[in-house]
């Protein structure tokens, strides 16, 4: 079944004349009747009755009207999207993040790249450093943003944009709550809230133990919302990178003595390529002064 066949058959069953519809699908009318014509054959019997001075759909024709037309606004609906998509008015960006990377740091770059296409449609897709890794080497998404990716691909090209420290987060009743800087001494007998999710959960554990924190007495958290309301509640104290944000009723402070970083970085899978949106932003991503932000 061809498109055209199926165009010639929706326009003789508007007008319901064959003369007249070849008129308007711009061919002749032997064209025309030999396409639908063929039509006919493939779906196995007639789709009109051949009356002067009109024609009538047949109870076939009837039946395949409804079916034949969702098939072709389909057919038209993927040729519009696919032109707009060649032309640059309409783009996709297929991103993936670890849950450790906070949107919000993208904001600014995503209003900006918006502004250069008339419809732009996001896909953000989360997951941990290796599921980043995956939607990375399946496809699912373009680009990738992760403090590290857990996945040993030689195809995977790595930029990275900023490195930063982590502080700590106590709620406003807390009796650390007033200090900027705190010794590591002084978290000693607090329970810390761990961030499993964390790419670097691992390590900053590993730090604190080297310096006699007990880390496995405390709470392990598996996402930044329950994070915030635990501290909020003050069942906690937590270690969060620079750049993670928390509400104004929450204070941070630096460690001294914890030797505890990360940089976050931008990934893409080599030799793919990638639409005009993700080129974009990825040019913005690379060309960005992080220094303000990540400090």
């Amino acid at each position: 079944m061809e498109m055209h066949q199926v165009r010639y058959f929706l326009a003789v069953a508007q007008l319901l004349n064959f003369t007249r519809a070849a008129e308007q699908c711009n061919v002749t009318q032997p064209s025309l009747t030999r396409a639908i014509k063929q039509l006919e054959a493939e779906l196995g019997g007639d789709l009109f009755r051949r009356e002067r001075p009109a024609a009538q759909l047949t109870e076939l024709g009837q039946r395949m009207h409804p079916l034949l037309k969702q098939c072709y606004d389909a057919a038209s609906g993927a040729r519009s999207l696919a032109s707009s998509f060649r032309s640059g008015e309409i783009g996709a960006l297929r991103i993936a993040l670890t849950h450790s990377i906070d949107l919000t740091l993208l904001i600014p770059h995503l209003n900006q790249i918006r502004r250069q296409f008339n419809r732009l449609e996001f896909r953000f897709l989360r997951g941990s450093s290796r599921e980043v890794g995956d939607y990375l080497r399946k496809g699912d998404a373009e680009l990738g943003i992760a403090a590290e990716i857990d996945e040993a691909w030689d195809r995977l090209d790595v930029w990275p944009l900023f490195t930063e420290g982590f502080e700590l987060v106590v709620s406003r009743e807390h009796r650390l709550a007033g200090r900027d800087t705190i010794e590591l001494d002084d978290l000693r007998p607090e329970q810390l809230l761990s961030r499993t999710f964390c790419e670097h959960f691992g390590r900053i554990s590993a730090s604190l133990r080297e310096h006699g924190i007990n880390v496995d007495h405390g709470h392990e958290i598996s996402s930044e919302r329950d994070l915030i309301e635990l501290v909020e509640a003050d069942i906690g104290v937590a270690m969060v990178p620079r750049t993670s944000p928390v509400p104004e009723g929450l204070k941070r402070a630096a460690v001294t003595g914890l030797d505890a970083r990360r940089t976050v970085n931008l990934y893409g899978v080599a030799g793919r390529q990638r639409t005009a949106v993700a080129s974009a932003i990825m040019r913005m991503l690379r060309g960005a002064d992080w220094r303000a932000i990540a400090g």
